[in-house]
């Protein structure tokens, strides 16, 4: 299959630990299997700069490549995907990532995004979406009316997890992070308390307090670090927490009473480690929660010409969703 007739526009990263830097690119031919598709929303996550840095566990491409490991877009070209459909992705085929005008994709792995839903809102539902959801609904399996702790509550993911556990039937909802305002915003989202992690002397007992009789049943646990020690001392019996992330610390020093005897379960989540049906469908229920009304992601859209400024944004955290739209 020809080469696409010309260069795309795209952010392309020249070295380890640099910032990618908007530029033609030549897009190769797509193969069998794969799609060339139209990107029209590219949301920027975490695990992209660690992969751009050379830190990421799971490795990635190497330099020259264009940066973005999701995306919504549309089909232009395709074996199995019919023409025009509108897919979310998350399996871009290297060297040629989600950030940049088109790309080429494995069909295996797209989702068809449902008609009328936001092109960059459906975007923030796919690695921050699922890292929220998941954790709750497949590995936690969250029972109506218990109790559930949302730490890192002031980013994209914790705030999605804060709705997703209202959504799934949650009895009390507690959101705790260092954000004043990202604590707020998790209020006005469906938490019932916030902790803010910094302001206290003691955060087991806070959260103890917060928690009620009992203790969390569920704790969705983006940070690791202190903040999972604390709240693992502040679980119920049989509680279970889902680790998704390690943005406090790559390690956590945990009692062996506070697991052993509460017949306490600690649960790894990776997106990538679900079933491709487990996934697609809870990106499609998350996307028709947010047709409804029900779900939110505070965003911001970006053009891609400044995805060099974006980079630079998402490394200080922005408490919202960064979207480049090509």
């Amino acid at each position: 299959m020809a080469k696409y007739d010309r260069p795309v526009r795209a952010a392309v990263l020249h070295a380890h630990g640099e910032t990618p830097a908007v530029e033609d690119f030549d897009l190769p031919a797509r193969e069998s299997g794969q799609a060339l598709v139209e990107v029209l929303a590219a949301p920027l996550n975490p695990v992209d700069l660690a992969i751009a840095a050379g830190t990421f566990h799971g490795g990635g491409p190497k330099p020259p490549y264009v940066v973005g490991r999701e995306g919504v877009g549309r089909v232009l070209e395709g074996d199995g995907l019919e023409q025009g459909a509108r897919v979310y992705f998350d399996s871009p085929v290297a060297p040629v990532g989600s950030m940049a005008e088109r790309t080429v994709i494995r069909e295996t792995g797209a989702i068809e995004v449902p008609d009328g839903a936001d092109d960059a809102l459906a975007g923030c539902f796919g690695i921050a979406g699922l890292a929220a959801w998941l954790p709750l609904e497949w590995r936690a399996q969250l029972e109506a009316g218990e109790k559930v702790l949302v730490l890192g509550a002031s980013g994209p993911v914790g705030q999605i997890a804060v709705q997703a556990a209202r959504l799934l039937g949650a009895g009390r909802i507690v959101a705790a992070a260092r954000s004043p305002a990202g604590l707020a915003r998790a209020g006005e989202l469906g938490a019932h308390e916030a902790v803010r992690i910094e302001a206290v002397d003691d955060l087991y007992e806070a959260l103890r307090l917060a928690a009620g009789d009992g203790g969390f049943d569920v704790i969705v646990d983006p940070l690791w670090g202190e903040p999972a020690a604390a709240a693992t001392r502040a679980a119920a019996d049989g509680a279970r927490l889902v680790q998704v992330g390690q943005s406090a610390g790559a390690e956590a020093t945990i009692a062996s009473r506070d697991v052993r005897g509460k017949k306490m379960s600690i649960l790894g989540h990776t997106n990538g480690a679900a079933p491709y049906e487990v996934r697609a469908a809870a990106y499609r229920r998350m996307v028709e929660h947010a047709l409804a009304g029900e779900l939110e992601c505070d965003l911001e859209r970006l053009p891609l010409e400044q995805a060099g400024e974006a980079w630079a944004r998402q490394r200080e955290h922005p408490h919202r969703k960064l979207v480049l739209t090509p």
